[in-house]
């Protein structure tokens, strides 16, 4: 634990994490204080700040501090959830009128990385809670830095010299999206190049850099060696020494870096109500 004039740091006690305390981020953050909450976040990559009353213009106001934000995707009505809030994506199961107010339904969201199918992905994502279960709908962790550091020889030797393609055509929860075709062809479907351990901007430490399982594919292998070093890269990764679980409360305020973190959701009750807002900053191309 580490204290500053102003917050409270508590690591989670895990390959990652950590609680601020200290500070509502419904008022405006002194300088010295977003560096003190800067600094913890390029030491535990994801932070909690739980307790939070923030309303929208709250919560785009505080991740600003942390770059430009990305416009929310435009649903399959050809709108945004939010069209005052363009920024905002409306993460929920919840319906009106049997209409979805949000995305990812209520089902299991595998490992991945947020966006990671374009070229410039976003850094950071900001998950704010406004209705949870009682149970189910965790978020798991894993620290990609930790990962690339224990990669067995042989792989670390692949990721160091390869690129993956990040599959474009559906989303964490295995939704086509809109405008895309079905491809089970890893090799055909269309999206980004990144390094498999590319130096994080800021850091510059190596990190494994996954997106999503289904239909990643490394250039310039055959296609039955790209699944096989995949499927031992993404064991690898998702192992339990390099994870911690959040579990959620009303509230709370996470944001990760997309750029060393992979994530998931448990699977919960779909007549159960959760309700989340999340905005995303801008990022950059990954490097080796």
């Amino acid at each position: 634990m580490s204290n500053t004039p102003s917050i409270i740091v508590r690591p989670t006690g895990k390959a990652l994490g950590a609680d601020i305390e200290g500070v509502d981020l419904s008022k405006p953050i002194k300088a010295e204080t977003f560096q003190q909450i800067q600094k913890a976040w390029n030491d535990h990559l994801v932070l909690r700040f739980r307790g939070q009353k923030l309303s929208d213009a709250d919560l785009i106001a505080f991740s600003r501090h942390f770059g430009t934000l990305d416009l929310a995707p435009i649903t399959t009505s050809g709108e945004r959830e939010i069209p005052e809030y363009p920024e905002i994506n409306v993460i929920s199961n919840v319906k009106v009128n049997g209409k979805a107010i949000g995305s990812l339904g209520s089902y299991e969201s595998v490992w991945h990385t947020d966006m990671s199918y374009n070229p410039d992905p976003p850094k950071m994502s900001c998950l704010y809670s406004l209705e949870v279960p009682t149970e189910g709908g965790d978020t798991g962790f894993v620290n990609m830095y930790e990962a690339y550091e224990a990669l067995p020889a042989d792989l670390k030797e692949i990721a160091d010299n390869y690129e993956c393609k990040h599959d474009a055509s559906r989303n964490s929860a295995g939704e086509l999206r809109k405008g895309f075709s079905d491809s089970d062809d890893p090799r055909e479907v269309p999206g980004a190049l990144h390094p498999l351990a590319p130096a994080h901007p800021e850091t510059g430490r190596r990190v494994i850099y996954l997106g999503r399982r289904r239909n990643a594919y490394i250039p310039g292998l055959p296609l039955e060696e790209s699944e096989e070093i995949l499927d031992r890269i993404w064991k690898h990764a998702s192992q339990d020494k390099f994870r911690w679980d959040q579990v959620w409360k009303k509230g709370d305020l996470i944001f990760w870096d997309n750029r060393c973190t992979m994530h998931r959701r448990d699977a919960f009750d779909e007549t159960a109500r959760r309700l989340m807002h999340r905005t995303q900053i801008q990022g950059a191309a990954m490097h080796r």
